[in-house]
């Protein structure tokens, strides 16, 4: 089955779990998702239903993992398709200090020959599609030629999927949310990579915000992958269901809670806690009368480690009457 790549939510740390996922797909039938980055080494020794379990409605779903050793990551491409996963995409634009000392993420574009071997053993040892995250470049090698030789490097791999976050990475000199915003978008550069290479799949990410960001470049480029915007206004994924995909019967904010109360219950037998979920809904009323009490209701009662359960069973009444509560300026 050929994987739709014309938007996608991309691989954050500390955000796209699995609940996460699950959330955003109740929203968009559509969109690619993909899990935060898991180290290859990880996999190949912890926990692995720990680590990559998912439910099965959160399909199309891609495995994004981390790692420098040809072995590992083979071996983790390997049971990330026994866990079912529908992508295996690899992770070479983490500028992250901790990232960089365990040799993997983007100081790998110092390496083409390594992530080539990387890549090679990867596609050897599984059939699902193999990918690639990567950025245009790092601290001073940020020219034009030198993303087009690294990407023709990994080309002869068989590789056929490129997603190209169209800023550089500075390694050492910024932190990572730093690296997400001061290094410039160069989308040009990407541009140009998908005139150079017909043949590949490019998709662009980096600052895109809204629905006709994605539009105008799908013009230029294969897909979109959006990331920090949807996190923080995940109903931006029902404009896109509506405008990209031509899906008229996108769910309401009410129907998304209601489905996943019913989804929480069942996680809490699970021993999952309820702050686990909700802490992924704060922006769920992004830009709608009463936000900020949603917010700020689901910060005390629902987004702490001790949440009551029982209270899980009035948050429609809360999102009924957050119209009310928020002109009288009630929030309890």
């Amino acid at each position: 089955m050929k994987i739709n790549r014309t938007v996608s939510v991309a691989p954050m740390m500390d955000c796209t779990d699995r609940h996460e996922r699950f959330f955003l797909r109740l929203i968009s039938k559509n969109v690619l998702l993909y899990t935060e980055m898991i180290v290859s080494e990880a996999i190949n020794r912890g926990d692995k239903k720990k680590l990559l379990e998912f439910n099965i409605e959160e399909k199309p779903v891609a495995l994004q993992v981390g790692g420098s050793s040809p072995k590992l990551l083979a071996e983790a491409a390997k049971v990330g398709e026994e866990f079912g996963y529908d992508e295996i995409n690899l992770n070479l634009g983490c500028p992250s200090k901790k990232v960089q000392k365990n040799k993997f993420g983007a100081c790998l574009i110092k390496e083409p020959n390594l992530v080539a071997d990387c890549l090679n053993e990867m596609r050897s040892a599984t059939s699902v599609p193999v990918t690639v995250k990567t950025r245009i470049g790092y601290d001073q090698v940020d020219d034009y030629e030198s993303l087009y030789n690294f990407i023709s490097t990994l080309k002869q791999t068989g590789v056929k999927t490129f997603i190209i976050h169209a800023r550089k990475a500075m390694l050492g000199k910024f932190t990572p949310k730093q690296n997400l915003n001061i290094p410039p978008l160069k989308y040009e550069m990407v541009y140009n990579l998908k005139k150079d290479f017909q043949d590949l799949e490019i998709i662009i990410n980096g600052g895109i915000t809204s629905v006709q960001q994605v539009i105008e470049h799908l013009n230029k480029v294969d897909g979109t992958m959006i990331g920090r915007a949807v996190y923080h206004s995940p109903y931006l994924l029902a404009d896109i269901e509506n405008k990209i995909f031509k899906n008229t019967n996108v769910p309401t904010r009410e129907e998304i809670i209601e489905k996943l109360i019913f989804y929480i219950k069942n996680e809490i037998k699970k021993g999952t806690r309820i702050n686990q979920v909700m802490r992924h809904t704060l922006g769920l009323f992004h830009g709608q009368t009463g936000a900020s009490f949603w917010k700020k209701y689901l910060s005390e009662n629902m987004c702490v480690r001790d949440a009551d359960v029982k209270k899980i069973d009035h948050i429609m009444d809360k999102i009924k009457t957050r119209h009310t509560e928020t002109s009288v300026g009630r929030i309890d």
